[in-house]
């Protein structure tokens, strides 16, 4: 046990923190000919594509120091502000962390909270400026930054780089020398933690967990501490590239299980494992809930495929814990879900996968927080969908939820990113100069405001500089309504949203323009309008498509033209009655998209 060392890599988005882990998988030998690729361990074709890392993964590297061979059970993390849950579960696992810095744009805020979440566990904190074989490097600037936040002395922050290998052996030194060896009794009743799980349709549920006390051996007979129930240790091992069956797993070991699951609901992230005839006492604690930020209605394009897409969001939750589902229907959508994201980019990816996975074509419709609605008599209901508000006589009023964020930006960009963040209704608690010419704004602000766009936003003025990361601190008083979506008089309920009282009519003219260019042309005249309980704000009509019936009456009397005409307008009161108009996704989706 004193020779394995858990550690984790933690660092903001594009810091090179996957490339700096194939540099460390490549000199331990874990992998090597055919398998060397760039960003071993994405193995999401998605994460290719776009160069980011969605899914935590864990992986055991062999290591010889001083004539001792060592085990390093490397779990690299995500590090966009959407998948902070990911990275809480991997320092949940580990004992270590390398705080991961790029040599040429310095400390960002993905980088703090991310700190924050491993000094909480008492992790030891590796310090390593990245690309440091850049020409754009001020290894200085940074390094005064690091001990800023971090303290301790310039000497101990390795420069290294993911491209060229340059520090790799001093990492992997400081690794065995600084990391603690993990901690707990081989001979203890057995306590593993579930840090992770995927779906295998041959083998069922594999299970990732991470032993505090005791041993397993192939063949126990196991129990799941919170769900209560009881299976057979089919199969354990540990996690290189592929899965390495083993005998048996000792304390600090981290490996995977297989029993033959197919339940999702039976294993959860976070359960404790202990043996059946000898369990521990109590489940491990300090694995915190996944709180979701931004929920959205995901239904099937064919009705038919409810079932199947439960089955679909079911599987995707065992390799995403932080999403959440629960069942809903809609007047113009029909059955599907209300899912919970942790943010846009969380909830574009589900999509993305559900589509590339599990072959499902979804309609998503538009985001919205959590709000809590008191009415008059004092009853407090959560609302998670506008069309679940209580009718507008009864309501009180209507809290929402705020948000505390941190924006790490250079100073060219301070005046616009002040100016974006007043426009998003957000107060500045506090500035804090990192460098001379390096600024951290803290602002309180509504969630719902950065849920959209904010992102992208912050992103394009700044070039690319600015970084921004959240947490929740509560619920404020808004003065909030609902701004309704009517087609031809008919509420569309995907499409309503709360919003502030000051933004409703902007909203409201912006998305009536935006789907009358969206919606097809149906033969009869579409109303589209906004409103606000019975009042109208804003409205566009779309034409119909348009045949000049009247071209074959050439000559005789005008009364031949007239009466043909009249024909046809009663046709087209009956068509618009019974017509049925149908909002295309791209409808759906351009309202996210409103500047």
């Amino acid at each position: 046990m004193k020779n394995i060392r858990n550690f984790c890599i933690i660092a903001h988005i594009d810091h090179g923190k996957s490339t700096l882990a194939d540099r460390l998988l490549q000199t331990t030998g874990a992998v090597d000919g055919k398998d060397l690729q760039a960003q071993v361990l994405d193995d999401m074709d998605l994460e290719r594509e776009r160069g980011i890392t969605i899914k935590s993964h864990a992986i055991r590297m062999d290591y010889t120091f001083e004539g001792q061979e060592y085990v390093l059970n490397l779990i690299d993390t995500p590090g966009h502000v959407d998948f902070s849950y990911e990275v809480s579960r991997s320092i949940a696992a580990c004992e270590g962390a390398l705080l991961v810095v790029d040599a040429t744009q310095g400390i960002q805020a993905q980088t703090i909270s991310n700190l924050y979440m491993a000094i909480e566990h008492n992790l030891e904190i590796i310090p390593i400026l990245n690309k440091m074989d850049m020409d754009a490097a001020m290894p200085e600037i940074v390094k005064d930054q690091i001990i800023e936040l971090l303290g301790g002395k310039t000497e101990d922050i390795i420069e290294a780089s993911g491209k060229t290998g340059m520090g790799v052996d001093e990492i992997l030194r400081r690794i065995v020398k600084d990391v603690p060896p993990p901690e707990g009794d081989p001979n203890a009743p057995l306590q593993a933690m579930i840090f992770d799980s995927v779906f295998n349709s041959y083998r069922g549920i594999i299970a990732y967990i991470k032993i505090i006390n005791g041993t397993i051996r192939t063949g126990d007979h196991v129990k799941f501490f919170n769900t209560d129930k009881d299976y057979e240790a089919d199969e354990i091992g540990v996690l290189r590239l592929k899965p390495d069956p083993a005998k048996e797993l000792s304390t600090g070991a981290v490996g995977y299980i297989i029993s033959g699951i197919k339940t999702s609901k039976e294993v959860k992230v976070g359960d404790t494992i202990t043996h059946f005839d000898r369990p521990c006492k109590a489940a491990i604690s300090g694995f915190e809930e996944v709180k979701p930020m931004v929920f959205a209605g995901v239904y099937p394009i064919e009705a038919t495929d409810y079932e199947e897409l439960r089955a679909s969001l079911e599987k995707l939750q065992l390799n995403d814990a932080s999403l959440t589902f629960e069942p809903e229907s809609s007047a113009a959508l029909g059955f599907g879900f209300r899912c919970g994201f942790l943010g846009l980019l969380h909830m574009e990816i589900v999509q993305e996968r559900l589509d590339r996975e599990f072959d499902m074509n979804v309609i998503t419709t538009v985001p919205n927080v959590s709000y809590k609605v008191y009415d008059k008599k004092t009853n407090v209901h959560e609302v998670h969908n506008p069309s679940g508000l209580p009718d507008a006589r009864e309501i009180d009023y209507i809290e929402e939820p705020y948000i505390e964020a941190q924006v790490i930006t250079n100073t060219d960009f301070y005046g616009a990113i002040m100016k974006l963040c007043l426009t998003k209704r957000g107060e500045l608690l506090k500035e804090h100069y990192l460098a001379a010419n390096r600024v951290e704004l803290t602002y309180t602000m509504p969630l719902a405001e950065i849920v959209f766009d904010f992102y992208d936003k912050l992103k394009s003025i700044s070039k690319g500089y600015a970084s921004f990361d959240y947490h929740q601190i509560g619920f404020r008083k808004a003065n909030l309504i609902k701004l309704d979506i009517l087609l031809n008089g008919e509420s569309v309920d995907a499409l309503s949203t709360l919003i502030h009282f000051d933004n409703a009519y902007t909203l409201g003219r912006k998305m009536v323009d935006k789907l009358q260019e969206l919606i097809p042309r149906q033969q009869f005249d579409i109303a589209v309008q906004a409103a606000i309980g019975a009042k109208v704000i804003a409205r566009s009509t779309i034409k119909a498509v348009r045949k000049d019936v009247t071209a074959k009456c050439y000559g005789g009397d005008i009364t031949r033209k007239r009466k043909l005409l009249e024909k046809q307008k009663k046709g087209k009161k009956r068509m618009k009655q019974v017509g049925n108009v149908e909002v295309p996704q791209n409808a759906f989706m351009a309202v996210l998209k409103l500047d």
